[in-house]
């Protein structure tokens, strides 16, 4: 058995509906989730001029190669609306990204296990350190935790209220 952590996201469409569908899908078609943090209003990174996005990180364990799980995340995202083009950082329904599989290093043109942003990012790094503060970046030695106190990304990330839950 493998563990995953992913980051699940999206600032289009019905949010909450779309995290919870992300959840499930992942569950029927991938894994079980094991840990999830709670959700997070998060500015939009990279591309500033669209809305907030709401962001999780979870763990799952799954019978999934790398590979064989980016495909079924693939498939996921595009089944919930998720349209790709060759524009970075755009609105969209679902973005699934495996941030670390087991201890693994990947390094492929179409899979960069970890992802390779993580430590630039707190809206990763907050949901992150939220369910697995102590894990132990496999290429930059440092833990979760310590990446967070290390991050220079300014953006606000707060736990969503049941208020913006419901809207």
């Amino acid at each position: 058995m493998n563990s995953a952590y992913l980051l699940i996201g999206g600032n289009k469409g019905n949010k909450t509906e779309n995290l919870l569908l992300t959840l499930k899908s992942i569950e029927d078609r991938v894994g079980e989730v094991i840990k999830k943090s709670g959700v997070y209003l998060t500015k939009a990174w990279g591309n500033t001029n669209q809305p907030d996005f709401f962001n999780q990180a979870i763990c799952i364990q799954t019978n999934f190669t790398p590979n064989d799980l980016l495909k079924e995340l693939l498939l996921i995202e595009e089944k919930l609306g998720r349209v790709r083009t060759d524009e970075k950082w755009m609105e969209r329904t679902m973005d699934i990204d495996i941030l670390f599989f087991n201890k693994e290093v990947i390094n492929e043109p179409y899979l960069k296990i970890p992802h390779p942003f993580i430590q630039f990012r707190r809206f990763v790094l907050v949901p992150m350190e939220e369910i697995a503060g102590g894990f132990v970046h496999p290429v930059l030695n440092r833990t979760i935790k310590t990446l967070l106190n290390e991050c220079e990304d300014v953006l606000q990330v707060s736990l969503v209220t049941n208020e913006q839950m419901n809207k």
